[in-house]
Formats: C-alpha cells, structure tokens, sequence
C-alpha cells in the first residue's frame, strides 16, 4: 500500500511538474557524495538525492511499477524505498557502498544477530511482560523489564530492516538506513523517530506531513500521521492508544521547541541553565517514550493504569524521582555524544574544503 502511493504521489507531481520537496541542486551542492556525482562519478549519489529528483516520464511505467512493488528484498519488511528513489537505481545502480563497504555492512548485522541469541535464551523481558507476571513484581523490576522490553523491540527491528536492505545493498539498490542512532541514545520525540523507523518517518513527511499543510498547521497534523500509523500497524485499541498518548506528549516538547526558537530566547540558549532545562527536559520525555510504548507494545491500555497506580503510589514517588534522575544523567551524557559527533562534523566539512583549494 505505501509503494502504491509513493508511485501516485510522484507521478502525479511528475505530471504537473511540481518542484521536489527539496531543492535539489542546492542539496547537491552541501552533500558531499551528490557534489562527487554531480563532478562526473555516475552512480554516487545519496538516498536523499533519489528520493527527490524525478526521474525521466518514461520511467513512470506498468513494468517498473510492478517491479517497485514486488521487488523481493524488501517485499516483505524492508526499509521503505519511494518511487523515484527505486526507479533511478534501475538504470544506474548505486556506487556509495563500495563491495567492502558491503560486506562490513553484513558482518555487522551478524554480531547483532548472536547479541539477540543470547538476550533470546538469557534474558526473559518479553516472557514477564506478555505473561502478566510482571504484576506482580515490585515497581523496580517493572522499570527493568519494560526498559529490557524497549531493547529488545529495538535491537529485533534493527535484524529485521537490516537484513533486507543488506540484500538489496548486494543487488545495488539502496534504501535509507533504519535505527539510524541507538535507542538509548534518544531524548526527545522528534530524535526518537527520525531514528527509529526513519525510511518510514521520511516517506511520512514527503507523502502526508508536507501535503497536509507542513509545519503551518504541525499541532494537528501530529494526530493524523499517528493514527494512520496506528492503523498501518494494525487496527486495535492498544495500538491506537499508543498513537494518542505519543501525541499528547508530544505537544509540550513541540511548544517549547517553538519557544526556543523565537529572539527572545537567544540569550537563554547560552547559559548552563538552558543546558540543565534541555536535560530534565530529556528525562521527563524518554519517561513519557516508554510509557506509550508500553501501552502500544507490551501491557496495552489497562495493564498501563496499574502500571501507572504502582509508580505513582505515594510510597514509590522517590522511586519515580530516582529514575527521572537516572535518564537526567543519561541525558547529558547523549549532549556530549552530540557535541563530538558537531565537533567531527565541522572537523571533515575544514579538511574537505582545504582539500578542494587545493585541488
């Protein structure tokens, strides 16, 4: 079903010659890889340049259509590729990911592979929380089977969405990469799923969040994508309930984003007090994160009142302050990830243009 849009949607726009969600030439220019292929390299290019250059109309065909639908390595649960991005790859195969490149690639996903083995026969989470045992735990240990929960999806989608685009990497069709940062290194919403299901996030924006208004009418659009995921999913209570309250949390963290972006606040944004509110700020949101996957995934609505009634119960309030303090850490700790990985950034962006000065 989202192939079948994606090709309705490019087309469409290919008929009225709609400009690209991005500009493309400008995009060409800031990547690195697009500018190599831009010079003359055939082949090298970004997903993200794919996905939004049209491809010729003559591409826009019942062969290719069925071929983009029924492409076997990712039929089934691969990363979702859009229509341009497929087609381009038909006539130039894909020249980023050298066969080296590849094959790392592949003995990667295999380590993770014996890493969910030995969660598989060592570590219970999954069997405490479909079993119902954990209602009868203490609060502590329902913290710690919902977080092992959490890893344990995390790391199974990881083999799922990796395996299939390592083999559509080895027929030379790439696909944008999914769990693109580690779960445990997340802190707000918006992070959270552009790493998370990011195939899925980015046809999300091209598809529905852009056409239904963009960030003009944000707050809104929110409800809609999530309930369509929901269903997308599958159509029951528990997953719907997980699409509302993922909503409902993420309103303040929208709110305050949008604060934070106004003038008045730049003077704000350098103090160390900033940095400690962007901390708690990122406790209280991966709290809120794991309760509504709990909801959706694991305990379902009911299970999360009393869930909820346990935590919140006056003797385990110092409990709850406990964890909320423990993410606070966990989330200065993600900043510092951050700034080196700026630090690097910047570092390579200087070499590159010493290098084409050079040159």
């Amino acid at each position: 079903m989202l192939r079948m849009v994606s090709f309705g949607f490019d087309y469409h726009w290919a008929q009225i010659g709609q400009l690209s969600t991005v500009n493309w030439e400008k995009h060409t220019r800031n990547c690195q890889l697009c500018s190599l292929g831009a010079s003359g390299a055939e082949g090298v290019s970004c997903y993200l340049s794919r996905q939004e250059k049209q491809v010729p109309q003559d591409q826009y065909n019942l062969v290719t259509y069925l071929a983009y639908i029924l492409y076997a390595p990712l039929y089934l649960a691969g990363p979702i590729i859009t229509y341009n991005a497929f087609a381009s790859q038909l006539e130039t195969i894909q020249r980023a990911y050298t066969k080296k490149d590849i094959a790392v690639y592949g003995l990667r996903w295999l380590c993770c592979l014996l890493l969910m083995e030995f969660l598989t026969h060592f570590c219970y989470f999954n069997t405490l929380a479909i079993s119902g045992v954990w209602q009868m735990l203490s609060p502590v240990e329902i913290f710690v089977i919902g977080y092992g929960v959490l890893n344990f999806m995390w790391l199974k989608f990881l083999l799922i969405w990796r395996f299939f685009r390592f083999w559509a990497l080895i027929d030379g069709i790439e696909t944008q990469e999914n769990m693109v940062r580690c779960l445990n290194n997340c802190c707000d919403l918006e992070g959270f799923w552009k790493s998370w299901h990011a195939s899925y996030n980015r046809y999300l924006v091209r598809y529905l969040y852009i056409p239904l208004g963009g960030s003009k009418w944000r707050f809104l659009n929110v409800w809609v994508i999530f309930t369509f995921v929901a269903i997308w999913h599958d159509l029951e209570w528990k997953l719907l309930s997980w699409a509302w309250v993922t909503c409902i949390l993420w309103a303040p963290e929208l709110l305050v984003k949008a604060l934070m972006r106004s003038p008045q606040m730049a003077d704000f944004k350098k103090t160390t007090s900033y940095k400690q509110c962007c901390a708690l700020a990122g406790s209280l949101n991966i709290t809120g994160l794991m309760m509504a996957n709990l909801v959706g995934f694991v305990v379902g609505p009911a299970g999360m009142r009393l869930l909820a009634s346990q935590m919140l119960s006056p003797e385990n309030i110092p409990l709850l302050l406990i964890i909320i303090f423990s993410f606070y850490i966990g989330t200065k700790l993600m900043f510092a990830i951050r700034e080196r990985e700026t630090r690097v950034k910047e570092g390579k962006k200087q070499d590159n243009s010493k290098k084409q000065l050079i040159d």
